[in-house]
């Protein structure tokens, strides 16, 4: 391998070699419009050697020998004329002060401008062959037809992309934007809107079987109409990475995807204030407890992004850790980690990892937060989520941390579950840390996140595949959803915000019945709900609400974020949140049982409804309906 690349960088240096000599004599001949006179044929063949070796080492140094030369772009012409620019500059002052070549001062400006149009026109002619003959196979009889949806700067990517694959062919064209229509874009037609009869007159007219959406920052409901068009009209519809996934490279534009529930629920792209958390974040030392779960894992890639001086992993999770360590340092092979395995209920081994990291800014992930398990072992949920949160608070506080963070839920909300409440009690004693503590400690809440570990989703999409049912609580529940990324984002964006004792808000849109979910689901996997795939209902499950909300009755108050709020709840008193700590520290340790631990946490948090029993829902039934819609919400 090592020897066919030398192979290939010596015909590429050749041929540039070849080049070069042409255009030095080129601009001779076009300088004396003609036969060159003799002596200054002689002249140029002594400046040669000179000019050559100030060529090679320039185009070296630039690195113009070495990347692949079909997919030249606007960076290699770039560095083409920096190289050509400097290596003219040092050929004029060698040849007019040192050797005195007394060359014509016009034949150093021709002769670089030859070997501009010479280099340049060496690497788009091998790109415009290549790309003629890739795009040839693209036409093949065998490639799958498409239409593409979406002429913008996706579409565009998308289209270099596909032409350089003989999988597809791109037949048409549609976009909604009215001034593209009748243009064409890389030789392909944009057709009109994307709407039915559109859709349906190119399938006809070119024969496509799919597809494809070029349109990342789509909303959801923009997603959903064009999903349930191509459906109708008998195609499959595929889309492209996120703009995330694009800005981080982890995938080719050409890497389509079948459209998932998180296209359906996406909502406007999150714009992010990068500099202030940048200025938060950057050259920090961090600490993610919880930091092997979906939320915390997704936290220490985002914050990885903006250069900390490096970040603390927390988890009790080995296997978690394991793997999530050979990702981040490959990932990520410029940001220091340390990977620490323990639980926040442990006083001491937390103060270690205090000690040996030393963070500056602290976001608290660790909890139990599944309803029914925590309404079953109430005493575990107050270890984790109250006393844990407590032992990393305190040390955060006697560490000096600039800022604690911790994670919280919609489900602190009048909370009807034990997880909820523990919840709350955790939000209540960070807040009221941060009355008398130079840590700035803040609590951020949002809704269920899509795709997270033990999640709806997960659950619905194993259901499915092994053909049903798919178990609904009540057809009524509704839960708030936002991706993991966008949580994530949300937080470092709170955590940027802070001043001390806010319970910031998320914005997380509206909230979405879990029967449409499961729906949504079940035609997304090419199957039809109540025909293929039957939708049960169980009934509400201990503790769990049909709705959940996100603040009490109290306004919120708009932070600088539009997306973030943050809401009117007084702070609590310090020494009375420590004597409450205590008091549930001596329950689970004395071993109460689960009714005296609700009356603690219903003591501590008068707004809850602890152990009252929900609206159960309608018996357990098969959904069968029939045309029931392929999206519905």
């Amino acid at each position: 391998m090592i020897e066919s690349r030398l192979a290939r960088r010596s015909l590429v240096v050749g041929t540039h070699l070849a080049l070069w000599v042409g255009a030095a004599f080129a601009s001779l001949w076009l300088r004396f419009d003609g036969p060159i006179p003799g002596d200054y044929r002689l002249r140029m063949i002594q400046v040669l050697p000179l000019l050559l070796a100030i060529r090679v080492a320039t185009f070296w140094q630039a690195g113009l020998f070495h990347g692949i030369l079909r997919y030249a772009g606007i960076a290699e012409f770039k560095g083409i004329l920096k190289a050509t620019t400097i290596g003219t500059a040092g050929l004029a002052i060698t040849g007019h002060f040192v050797h005195r070549l007394d060359l014509p001062r016009s034949i150093y400006v021709l002769e670089a401008l030859l070997c501009l149009a010479s280099a340049g026109g060496l690497r788009l002619l091998i790109r415009v062959l290549l790309e003629r003959r890739t795009a040839q196979a693209a036409g093949a009889r065998d490639a799958v037809p498409v239409v593409m949806l979406g002429a913008g700067n996706a579409g565009d990517l998308l289209l270099r992309d596909l032409h350089r694959s003989s999988g597809f062919r791109v037949a048409s064209i549609l976009d909604d934007d009215r001034t593209k229509h009748g243009a064409l874009l890389h030789g392909v037609r944009i057709a009109g809107g994307i709407d039915r009869e559109n859709l349906e007159r190119e399938i006809s007219a070119t024969g496509a079987t799919r597809a494809i959406l070029a349109m990342p920052t789509a909303p959801g409901t923009r997603t959903r109409e064009i999903f349930e068009m191509c459906r109708a009209a008998g195609i499959a519809l595929q889309t492209i990475p996120s703009l995330q996934q694009l800005a981080d490279g982890e995938v080719r534009i050409s890497k389509l995807r079948d459209i998932a529930i998180e296209d359906l629920l996406r909502r406007d792209s999150i714009s992010l204030d990068t500099t202030g958390i940048s200025s938060f974040l950057a050259g920090r030392r961090v600490l993610v407890t919880g930091g092997a779960g979906s939320i915390g894992s997704e936290l220490v890639r985002q914050i990885a992004r903006f250069r900390p001086a490096s970040i603390t992993v927390f988890d009790h999770n080995e296997n978690g850790l394991f793997f999530l360590e050979r990702e981040l340092r490959q990932d990520y092979p410029a940001v220091t980690f340390r990977f620490a395995i323990g639980s926040v209920r442990d006083e001491q081994r937390v103060r270690a990892i205090f000690e040996d990291a030393r963070p500056d800014v602290v976001y608290h992930a660790a909890a139990h937060k599944h309803v029914p398990l925590m309404e079953a072992n109430p005493g575990e949920a107050v270890r984790n989520n109250v006393l844990g949160t407590k032992t990393v608070a305190d040390a955060a506080d006697r560490a000096g941390c600039d800022a604690f963070v911790l994670i919280s839920t919609d489900k602190a909300v009048r909370p009807t579950s034990v997880m909820g409440a523990t919840k709350r009690v955790a939000e209540m004693y960070v807040q009221s840390l941060s009355s008398r503590s130079r840590t700035r400690f803040v609590a951020v809440r949002f809704g269920n996140v899509l795709g997270s570990n033990g999640s709806v989703v997960p659950i619905f999409r194993q259901q499915i595949e092994a053909g049903g049912p798919v178990v609904v609580t009540h057809p009524e529940m509704r839960r708030y959803f936002m991706t993991i990324p966008e949580a994530s984002q949300l937080v470092l964006q709170a955590g940027a915000l802070a001043k001390g004792g806010e319970i910031f808000i998320l914005d997380m849109g509206e909230p979405v019945k879990i029967v449409d979910l499961a729906r949504d689901m079940i035609v997304l996997s090419g199957l039809e709900p109540g025909v293929d795939v039957d939708i049960e209902f169980s009934g509400t499950r201990p503790g769990e609400k049909l709705y959940e909300e996100l603040m009490l009755d109290d306004e919120a108050v708009p932070t600088a974020h539009p997306k973030i709020k943050v809401a009117r709840i007084a702070g609590q008193d310090a020494a009375e949140m420590a004597e409450a700590a205590e008091r549930l520290d001596r329950l689970v340790t004395q071993a109460k049982g689960a009714e005296t631990i609700r009356a603690e946490l219903g003591a501590l948090v008068p707004e809850a409804t602890l152990g009252q029993k929900q609206p159960a829902g309608p018996p357990a039934r098969v959904e069968r309906v029939s045309g029931v819609p392929a999206i519905a919400g």
